[in-house]
C-alpha cells in the first residue's frame, strides 16, 4: 500500500486507462532517493492487467556507453525489427551494436524507437517503465524522449523515474515531496516503536518513504533515541549507513555477487564473474532474503539505487578490481566489446596502452553512433590509460572534439586544456585551437573564438593547405561577429592559399570567400558568379550535411535569399528523407531566415522555426533553442504580439550560457517591438548599440528611426547596404 500518493497514483490511472483505450502518453517522475519514485513505478506495473510491461533501471556502471540501456530495454522485441522502414531499422541497428553503424542519426534512433514501440502495440498495449534515467547513457535517453514527445495513438505509454531536473525535460511530470505528517505516522503503524523512536523516525526521514521504512531496522540493530542529532548527515547519507549494515551482516560470497551485480546486472553475468571467486547462485539467497536483491527474468536487481551504491562504495579497492577484471573475462563476443572494454578500463590502475587502445576502439564506434558525450568519456579514460605524451595528447584532443560535437563546450574546453601545448605535432595544435575556438564562439565570446580559429588555420598553413582553408571557412564566420577588418584578414588569408582543383573543400571554400569578399567590398572580377560558385559548391558537398549548411548560409550573408531559400528547402528535405534530424535546427533556422527575409514570409518562417526549436530541444542543443527563441521572439515583434515577444525574449535569456547570436535576435526583436508601439527613443537605443556590433542587418532600421541620431549610422550603412541587399539577382 502506497501512504499519501492518492494524487500521483490517480494521474498513473489516467495513464493507464488512457493507453487501454488506444492512446498514448508519457510521465516524467522526480524526487530525491528514497522519495518514492521506485514504488510508484512498481504500482504501475501492478495495476497493468492487459497491458503488455517493457522495463529498465539504469546503471551507473554502463551510462559511458553509447545506447545501453535503450538496447537492453528493447531487448525483448527486438524480434520485430524487420518491420520498422528500412533507413529507421539501419539506423536502430547501427546505434544497437546489431549491424555496421553509417553515420547513424541520433534521432532517428528515437524514431525507430517509437515505430518498434507501436509495432509492439499491435498485440497490445505498452507500458514501459524507465526507473533510474539519470544513470541512462545520454543517446539511450535522448532516444526515449525524442520518442515520449511524438506518442499520439500507439497505446504506448512511458514513465520515467529520475533525480534530477536536467533529464527527460518538456514531459509531463510529477514533482515527488515527503509525506505529510499524516501519511508518515499511517506508514510507521505497522512498526513497533517507542514513542521516543517514533517521535526520532519521524523527525529524521522528513517524510522519506525509504527512511521511515528503513530507519527503524537501524534503530532495532542498536540506534538509540538519546543519540539522535538533528542534521548531522544528509538523509541519503544516513539512509546507505542504514543499507550499509544490512549488507555487513551478508556472508562474504553474498556480498561478492552483490558487488558483481552493482557492476553488471545481468544474471548470467553475476554468477559466471561470481564462480571465478567461488560464489554460486545459492549465495544470493541471503540477500533476497533480506530483501536487498531480486531476480526479475534475468537480471539481478537491487531494491534500491541506494543498494547499489553502497555496495560498491563500501568494497575494498582490490575487490572492486577483481570484480570488473572478471566481468571483463566473462563477456565475450564482439557484441559485447565496448562492455568489456570498460571494465577492463575499470579493473586498471595506472597506465595501459591495451586497454587505452579498446578504449579507443569502443570511442570510435560510439562516434560513429553519434552517441558523442560517450565517446569523449571513452577517449578521455584512453588517455588517462597513455603514458607516451603524444598519444595522451592526440587522445584528449579526440575527447575534446567529441565533446564539442555533443553539446558539451565546458567539458570541451577543460578536455583541450588537459590536452595541453606540450605536443609537437602542429596538426594537433591546430585542432585543439579549433576546439577551443568553437566553444569560445558559442559562449559569445566571439573576439577569442576568432584568435583561435586564425591561429589554428596559421598553425597548419604550410604543412596542410586543405586543413587550414577548412579552419578558415569557419574564421569567417568568426570575423562575421567581430568587425570588417577581420573579414578583410580572413580574406586575405584564404586568397594565399592555393588548394590542387580536385581538393574536395575547394567548392565551398570559393563560396564563402566569394560571398564575404562582395561583402567587405573586395574586387571580384576575377571570381567566378556568385550563382556558380553556389551551383558547384552545392554539388560538391552533397553527401556532406555540415558542408550542406555553410552553403546554405554563404549567401545569406550578402542578402541573396534566394540561393538560401533553394539549398535549405533541398537540404531540409535530404534530412527529413535521410533521417539526418541533429543538423536539422541548423537547417531549418537557415531556411526560416529564407523564407522571412527573401520575400516577406513571416508565417511560413515562424512555422519553420518552431519546428527547428522542437527538433532543438530533442537533441539537447541548447544554443539553437536560444538562437531559434531568440528569432521566434522578433517574428513575434513584427506581428506585434507584445507578450508573445517578451515571453520569448525572457525564455532565451534565462539561461547561465547565453551565445552573442541569441542576444542579438532579442535585442533586435525588443526594438522592433518599441519600434512598432511608438517607442522610438528606446528602440533608437538599442539599434544604436547593434550597429557597433555585427549588426549587418539593422543599420538602415536604425537610420530612419531619427534623422538626426542615425546620421553616424547612415554614413556606416552606405558602406554596407549596396553590398547586402542589392545583390539580386546572382549568376
Amino acid at each position: 500500500m502506497l501512504y499519501g500518493r492518492d494524487a500521483e497514483i490517480s494521474v498513473i490511472s489516467d495513464l493507464l486507462a488512457t493507453v487501454r483505450t488506444g492512446g498514448s502518453g508519457a510521465l516524467v517522475i522526480r524526487g530525491e532517493p528514497g522519495i518514492g519514485k521506485t514504488a510508484l513505478l512498481e504500482h504501475a506495473a501492478d495495476n497493468s492487467a492487459g497491458v503488455q510491461v517493457i522495463r529498465r533501471v539504469g546503471v551507473q556502471s554502463e551510462s559511458d556507453l553509447a545506447f545501453a540501456g535503450l538496447h537492453l530495454l528493447l531487448r525483448p522485441v527486438l524480434d520485430r525489427l524487420d518491420a520498422l522502414p528500412g533507413p529507421q531499422r539501419r539506423a536502430l541497428e547501427g546505434a544497437l551494436g546489431l549491424a555496421q553503424a553509417e553515420g547513424t542519426d541520433r534521432l532517428l534512433v528515437g524514431l525507430a524507437t517509437l515505430s518498434l514501440l507501436a509495432e509492439v502495440a499491435e498485440e497490445g498495449p505498452v507500458l514501459c517503465l524507465i526507473d533510474d534515467a539519470h544513470w541512462l547513457d545520454r543517446p539511450s535517453l535522448e532516444a526515449l524522449v525524442f520518442a515520449a514527445r511524438r506518442l499520439d495513438a500507439e497505446s504506448v505509454a512511458l514513465i520515467i523515474a529520475t533525480r534530477g531536473d536536467d533529464h527527460a525535460r518538456g514531459l509531463p511530470e510529477l514533482r515527488l515531496r515527503g509525506l505529510s505528517t499524516t501519511a508518515a505516522t499511517a506508514l510507521l503503524d505497522a512498526v513497533p516503536l517507542t514513542p521516543a523512536a517514533r517521535y526520532r523516525v519521524l523527525a529524521e526521514a522528513q517524510g522519506n518513504p525509504l527512511a521511515l521504512i528503513e530507519l527503524p531496522t537501524a534503530l532495532r540493530a542498536g540506534g538509540t533515541a538519546g543519540s539522535y542529532r538533528p542534521g548531522a548527515l544528509p538523509l541519503s547519507t544516513r539512509l546507505q549507513e542504514t543499507f550499509h549494515g544490512q549488507v555487513d551482516e551478508l556472508p562474504d560470497a553474498t556480498r561478492t555477487l552483490l558487488l558483481i551485480a552493482a557492476a553488471s546486472e545481468g544474471l548470467s553475468d553475476v554468477l559466471t564473474a561470481g564462480a571465478r571467486f567461488g560464489a554460486n547462485a545459492a549465495d544470493l539467497i541471503p540477500a533476497e532474503k533480506a530483501g536487498l536483491v531480486r531476480i526479475d527474468d534475468d537480471v539481478v536487481a537491487l531494491r534500491h539505487p541506494l543498494i547499489r551504491e553502497v555496495v560498491y562504495q563500501q568494497a575494498p579497492l582490490g575487490l572492486r578490481l577483481a570484480a570488473h577484471a572478471a566481468l571483463a573475462e566473462v563477456l565475450p563476443g564482439d557484441h559485447n566489446a565496448d562492455r568489456r572494454a570498460w571494465h577492463l578500463a575499470a579493473a586498471t590502475v595506472g597506465v595501459d596502452e591495451e586497454v587505452a587502445a579498446g578504449l579507443e576502439r569502443t570511442a570510435l564506434r560510439a562516434a560513429e553512433r553519434r552517441g558523442f558525450a560517450a565517446a569523449a568519456a571513452a577517449y578521455e579514460r584512453a588517455a588517462g590509460l597513455t603514458s607516451e605524451p603524444e598519444a595522451r595528447t592526440r587522445r584528449f584532443t579526440l575527447a575534446a572534439e567529441t565533446a564539442t560535437e555533443a553539446g558539451e563546450l565546458d567539458r570541451a574546453g577543460t578536455l583541450a586544456r588537459a590536452a595541453g601545448d606540450q605536443s609537437t605535432d602542429p596538426l594537433l595544435r591546430a585542432r585543439l585551437a579549433h576546439v577551443q575556438a568553437t566553444a569560445h564562439f558559442w559562449r559569445g565570446a566571439h573576439r577569442e573564438a576568432h584568435r583561435l580559429a586564425i591561429l589554428a588555420a596559421d598553425t597548419v598553413r604550410e604543412i596542410a593547405p586543405a586543413q587550414a582553408v577548412r579552419m578558415l571557412v569557419q574564421a569567417f564566420h568568426t570575423a562575421w561577429y567581430v568587425g570588417e577588418d577581420e573579414l578583410k584578414a580572413v580574406a586575405d588569408r584564404m586568397s594565399a592559399i592555393r588548394l590542387p582543383p580536385d581538393e574536395p573543400i575547394g567548392p565551398l571554400a570559393r563560396l564563402q570567400f566569394g560571398a564575404f569578399a562582395r561583402l567587405i567590398g573586395r574586387d571580384v572580377t576575377d571570381l567566378p558568379p556568385l550563382g556558380t560558385a553556389f551551383e558547384e559548391a552545392l554539388a560538391a558537398s552533397s553527401g556532406r550535411p555540415r558542408e550542406l549548411v555553410l552553403v546554405c548560409g554563404a549567401p545569406f550573408v550578402i542578402g541573396a535569399d534566394a540561393h538560401t531559400l533553394e539549398a535549405a528547402t533541398r537540404l531540409a528535405a535530404e534530412c527529413r528523407a535521410q533521417g539526418g534530424i541533429g543538423i536539422l535546427p541548423t537547417v531549418l533556422f537557415f531556411l526560416a531566415e529564407a523564407e522571412l527575409f527573401h520575400d516577406g514570409r513571416h508565417h511560413d518562417a515562424r512555422a519553420t522555426a518552431s519546428t527547428a526549436l522542437s527538433v532543438a530541444e530533442d537533441t539537447g542543443q541548447h544554443q539553437w533553442v536560444i538562437q531559434l527563441k531568440s528569432f521566434l521572439a522578433y517574428l513575434a515583434a513584427i506581428e506585434g504580439d507584445e507578450e508573445r515577444c517578451l515571453r520569448l525574449c525572457a525564455d532565451a535569456m534565462s539561461g547561465s550560457a547565453i551565445p552573442m547570436q541569441g542576444a542579438l535576435w532579442v535585442d533586435w526583436a525588443r526594438a522592433t517591438l518599441d519600434l512598432g508601439h511608438g517607442r522610438v527613443d528606446a528602440a533608437m537605443n538599442r539599434l544604436e548599440a547593434l550597429t557597433e556590433g555585427p549588426g549587418w542587418y539593422t543599420s538602415r532600421q536604425c537610420a530612419v528611426c531619427r534623422p538626426g541620431r542615425g546620421r553616424r549610422t547612415v554614413r556606416r550603412s552606405r558602406t554596407r547596404a549596396p553590398r547586402l541587399r542589392s545583390v539580386r539577382p546572382l549568376g
